[in-house]
């Protein structure tokens, strides 16, 4: 009899993650020159962007991870087009994954599937704000995480115990 290639070794389950719910849990869009940051400008705008991810284990096998999109656009290093501030959230029930694989999966792979979403509400919002829609470039989230893990580890290293 075969081994069938969905199993995942002893259990026997393979290995699953489920968006149970996507949801807008913070959003704001700031204009805050208008109507003359809508003029035509003498220069492209200095687009200003910043990723975070959080997560936190809602039950066993349940997380909420909030993916922060912060940014805004300024024209001459200080006049500001627009602003936004969005934290787009999901919960995921995560299953059958190794505990060593858990926390990357729940960091990378969850604001992975989030992110579109979040994408075309910032599109949406600078577009309703007079501009052209920014849409965001893919993010490494990969990388993101390893970033953060490096931050962390240094934050670490440099402690010391008394």
């Amino acid at each position: 009899m075969a081994d069938n290639p969905a199993n995942n070794g002893a259990t026997g389950a393979a290995p699953a993650l489920n968006a149970l719910a996507q949801y807008c849990k913070d959003f704001s869009f700031e204009n805050p020159n208008a109507p003359r940051s809508l003029q035509q400008q003498a220069e492209g705008p200095q687009i200003n962007l910043q990723v975070n991810v959080n997560a936190k284990q809602l039950a066993d096998a349940d997380f909420e991870v909030d993916l922060t999109l912060e940014g805004d656009a300024k024209v001459g290093g200080k006049d500001v087009l627009f602003a936004f501030e969005l934290t787009y959230s999901g919960v995921f029930r995560v299953q059958n994954i190794p505990q060593d694989q858990l926390h990357p999966v729940v960091m990378i792979e969850c604001p992975r599937l989030l992110f579109p979403f979040a994408r075309q509400m910032v599109a949406e919002a600078v577009r309703n704000g007079g501009f052209p829609p920014l849409y965001i470039d893919p993010i490494d989230f990969v990388a993101l995480y390893r970033q953060r893990a490096a931050e962390v580890q240094g934050q670490q290293g440099g402690q010391t115990l008394s």
